[in-house]
């Protein structure tokens, strides 16, 4: 047990190492921040992309029959977690395509399925519970929503308070910022 806690934290730095910026930025929630997590400068690194989905992938429910990854952001981190569990995956569009099939949501689906939701970074959870909006308008039953990193900002809350139980493998507070 010692040595997997061990493991997280040497993610979280490296976490923090490949992605933690400073200066000002305006997040999605559309709140200003003198503090940024660039997801994408984690989730391009092979080695640190794997390491995050295995840790990603001990967090969804055995119940789960199929994972959710919202576009752009978490797509490869549920890719990560589908390798790692073996679950389909089903990637979840901000708004239907205006070409071909003109789906919002890509990958087979069932009515009824248990998803777990996989997402990158959470601020205040408005687009997580888009995403999860979508899902159940599609018939499926989102269980659970898996996040890297809880900004500690109302997310979890919001999520919670929405009827969805709620893992983040980081909070905030976890990670040694400078």
């Amino acid at each position: 047990m010692k040595a997997e806690a061990s493991d997280l934290q040497d993610i979280g730095r490296d976490l923090v190492k490949a992605s933690y910026l400073k200066g000002d930025f305006v997040l999605r929630s559309g709140r200003r921040s003198n503090r940024y997590f660039d997801k994408f400068l984690f989730e391009t690194e092979p080695a640190l992309l794997k390491r995050i989905g295995k840790h990603l992938a001990e967090l969804v429910p055995k119940e789960t029959q199929r994972l959710a990854a919202p576009e752009l952001g978490a797509v490869l981190l549920g890719g990560a977690v589908s390798m790692e569990t073996g679950l389909p995956l089903i990637l979840v569009r901000k708004e239907p395509k205006g070409y071909g099939t003109a789906k919002q949501l890509e990958g087979r689906l069932e009515a009824g399925e248990k998803v777990t939701v996989i997402e990158d970074v959470v601020t205040t959870g408005g687009d997580s519970l888009r995403s999860v909006q979508v899902l159940r308008e599609a018939g499926l039953d989102v269980i659970h929503l898996v996040v890297v990193l809880d900004r500690g900002e109302g997310g979890e809350d919001n999520i919670r308070g929405a009827g969805i139980p709620y893992s983040p493998l980081f909070r905030i507070e976890d990670l040694e910022l400078d």
